[in-house]
């Protein structure tokens, strides 16, 4: 085999070799709050099923696995962009999951692992089988990348008041019937509040 051939073959697989062992980016550094906005990092796409979670300790995302089997909502798509807002970790000691803060930003779809400057426009509030699950509602700050023209919690809940109950019902309704209970709805001060209050130092 001429040496020029093996060179090139040896080239090649060094390449495939090197891409293969890099991992993908560590998200535990971004802040949660940067001078655009609230930073997201999404993990499920919007218009898919599949629950995708990023591992903190393994550095990349996995799709979720109950007895082996990829975990696949049963229900209808997401109706947004789910993700975390980084460098918040709802501590269990004052009431939290002991994850981080979860977000559902509205816009077209994402890809896993964009990350994206957003404005919160309001919070769910639900209770998980006795815990409580707070879901930020957010738009991007980018106002080219908004579907709908919303900055504030007010004009959410009036002029897409149907918009609100689509992600309210999807939320009631994705885990299976009686899983989810609503607490309520707050403003998008109360998600500012609920950032800072579980944002890490």
């Amino acid at each position: 085999m001429p040496h020029k051939f093996k060179l090139i073959i040896f080239i090649i697989a060094y390449t495939l070799f090197i891409f293969s062992c890099k991992t993908e980016p560590s998200y535990k550094s971004l802040p949660a709050i940067t001078s655009q906005g609230i930073l997201t990092v999404i993990e499920i796409p919007a218009g898919t099923n599949k629950k995708v979670e990023y591992n903190l300790s393994k550095a990349r995302f996995e799709i979720d696995k109950i007895d082996g089997k990829e975990r696949v909502v049963d229900y209808l798509p997401y109706p947004g962009n789910y993700g975390f807002i980084p460098s918040t970790r709802m501590d269990k000691s004052k009431g939290g999951d002991g994850d981080a803060l979860d977000i559902l930003v509205i816009c077209e779809s994402l890809q896993t692992g964009d990350t994206i400057s957003v404005i919160p426009i309001g919070t769910l509030m639900l209770d998980d089988l006795g815990e409580i699950d707070t879901k930020i509602i957010a738009v991007p700050a980018d106002p080219s990348r908004r579907v709908i023209d919303v900055t504030d919690y007010q004009t959410f809940t009036v002029k897409y008041n149907s918009v609100q109950k689509i992600i309210e019902n999807w939320f009631l309704n994705y885990k299976g019937l009686g899983v989810t209970r609503l607490i309520g709805w707050k403003n998008d001060r109360y998600a500012m509040s609920e950032i800072e209050k579980w944002k890490e130092e």
